[in-house]
């Protein structure tokens, strides 16, 4: 263990509020890189999961950081001057580190390559330092995702010294030393789960996003030691690989994303019925964006990590009805503020802690390190939609820009600077691909074969988004 003495990193947060990250009902109190004490100069994405404490018996409030070579504990109990407790060193290197914590233990898996180790790590001394527990393989090795359910800890994508598991889940009645209850496979074949990319559990009942075998729903059975499956949600519209998903305090209503392809929609649905989930809303924040993690706060607000669009705030209290309120786009170098994904979507905000006392959300993006937001204008924005930020429930509210419409096989843009390439969206909200300004200054619906029917035209001018509908005649 590396024991970082930092009181106070001035230059980064003065640096902070000196960038310019587009935001909206979202502000920013700091940022910081803790990862430079280490890997001054890291290559590729720098961060991965993140988590955070509160520390009832000291008031303190701590964002716990995974990183490429280890975890950081930062102390934001102010949240201006955040400050470095401790780091513990991992698997350097390492893609992927998750995190969960239970009464004052923190529990870090990694899913990249062996050797790894699983850590346990107790925070109760804090903020002066944290003392590893455990760093071996001798519970598990690898493990993709953490959730913690009670007394029981699930790790999705297990694997042990010998063996692997889709899923496994754990004892946490000593929490120092996870006791093995059970493996998925025990009891579910392989053939209809064979993997738990992430999952979320309330009560003993597991919403298991499975991949390409989409939302697995399913029940453990404490007395039994057994699992039980449920229903499974997996013939929607544009679904993809099924990630993450996040359930409303009222256990009505579940959130989740697909994370490939790049830029499909959010689902929400209800599970009142959990032998017959029922769609209410599925949409795009953006349309390019890939949204990674969701989470939930109480029935009103969903936190949306969202790769190079940054944190997104929606207000899901009409539940087919959902709206943005705030944004804070933790990724400047690409994206929607830029109009350019260049490289893939899988850059920029990884994931999101929005459970503090305090109201507080850390952000972590892989990049550009951790963001400390405060979201209480978002909290009570009227929803007033600023300039160029699109509307969930309405993406043509510019319609005087492309002419002649209806048309029937080429438009032109009313505009002194013309963009390059306008993307062309279907009314389900699946991109249909691009078309190209040629030199008589028209865009050509044909090179993209459509048939007759109504679509969505996006384009940039000069780092703002417009859209249009799009009539298409025979």
């Amino acid at each position: 263990m590396v024991r970082i003495f930092v009181i106070v990193l001035f230059l980064q947060v003065y640096q902070a509020q000196v960038l310019n990250y587009n935001s909206w009902n979202m502000q920013l109190l700091a940022r910081i890189n803790p990862d430079t004490s280490v890997n001054p100069t890291p290559v590729g994405n720098r961060y991965s999961g993140c988590w955070g404490w509160f520390q009832a018996n000291k008031n303190r409030e701590y964002v716990i950081s995974g990183t490429a070579n280890g975890t950081y504990f930062v102390d934001i109990t102010n949240p201006n001057v955040p400050v470095v407790c401790d780091f513990v060193g991992g698997k350097t290197g390492c893609t992927w580190r998750e995190i969960k914590t239970y009464q004052n233990y923190c529990y870090v898996a990694s899913d990249d390559a062996k050797p790894n180790t699983f850590q346990i790590i107790d925070m109760q001394y804090l903020p002066d330092s944290v003392h590893v527990v455990h760093n071996s393989n001798t519970i598990i090795e690898r493990g993709h995702t953490l959730w913690i359910d009670q007394n029981k800890l699930y790790v999705g994508m297990t694997t042990f010294s010998v063996g692997s598991s889709p899923m496994s889940i754990f004892s946490l009645a000593t929490p120092s030393a996870p006791v093995l209850l059970r493996r998925l496979e025990q009891d579910i074949s392989t053939s209809i789960i064979n993997q738990v990319h992430d999952m979320y559990v309330r009560n003993d009942t597991v919403y298991a996003s499975a991949g390409w075998q989409g939302l697995q729903i399913l029940v453990y059975k404490p007395q039994q030691n057994v699992f039980q499956p449920v229903s499974a949600y997996a013939s929607y519209p544009f679904a993809g690989y099924n990630h993450s998903s996040f359930l409303t305090q009222n256990g009505k209503y579940l959130l989740f994303c697909d994370e490939s392809p790049a830029s499909l929609p959010l689902h929400m649905i209800d599970v009142q019925n959990l032998n017959n989930p029922q769609p209410l809303q599925s949409f795009k924040i953006r349309p390019q964006t890939t949204a990674h993690n969701p989470y939930m706060l109480g029935n009103q607000w969903a936190i949306v990590a969202s790769y190079q669009d940054g944190l997104i705030v929606l207000d899901i209290s009409q539940p087919s009805n959902i709206r943005e309120v705030g944004y804070f786009d933790t990724y400047p170098q690409g994206g929607f503020n830029t109009g350019f994904y260049g490289g893939g979507a899988y850059a920029g905000n990884w994931g999101a802690y929005p459970f503090f006392p305090s109201g507080r959300i850390a952000a972590q993006d892989m990049q550009n390190g951790i963001f400390i937001l405060n979201p209480s204008a978002a909290f009570t924005s009227s929803v007033s939609y600023p300039v160029g930020t699109v509307g969930i429930t309405d993406y043509s509210a510019i319609t005087e820009f492309i002419y002649p419409n209806p048309t029937i096989d080429q438009v032109f843009i009313k505009s002194s600077v013309l963009p390059r390439k306008i993307d062309i969206y279907g009314v389900e909200g699946c991109f249909l691909g691009s078309i190209f300004e040629n030199q008589m200054h028209a865009f050509n619906l044909n090179d993209l074969s459509l048939k007759p029917g109504i679509y969505f035209a996006y384009w940039y001018v000069q780092g703002i988004q417009y859209n249009s509908k799009i009539f298409k005649n025979e």
